[in-house]
């Protein structure tokens, strides 16, 4: 059996807007358990942590960007409502 490191990580992502008179602020925390070899070198478990980290943020910036895009499409359907 394979002895592995794990170690946590958690990135968290928040973007605040206005939308007409309202402000909105979303964010979106994610954790995820990275596991490592201890056998590998120190620049390996770098490179992989580091792997790791980016697709982390990526995942989050992603969901608070289409929950921005949510808020404004939703704002954008209420103002058409409002105008007809």
């Amino acid at each position: 059996m394979m002895k592995v490191e794990t170690t946590v990580i958690r990135a968290t992502s928040r973007e605040s807007i206005k939308e007409g008179d309202n402000f909105f602020t979303v964010e979106y925390c994610e954790e995820r358990t990275v596991h490592i070899d201890p056998k590998a070198s120190k620049e390996k478990t770098e490179e992989a942590l580091a792997k790791a980290r980016e697709e982390l943020w990526d995942v989050c910036n992603n969901e608070v960007d289409m929950q921005v895009l949510e808020i404004k499409r939703l704002a954008k359907e209420a103002r058409n409502k409002r105008n007809r």
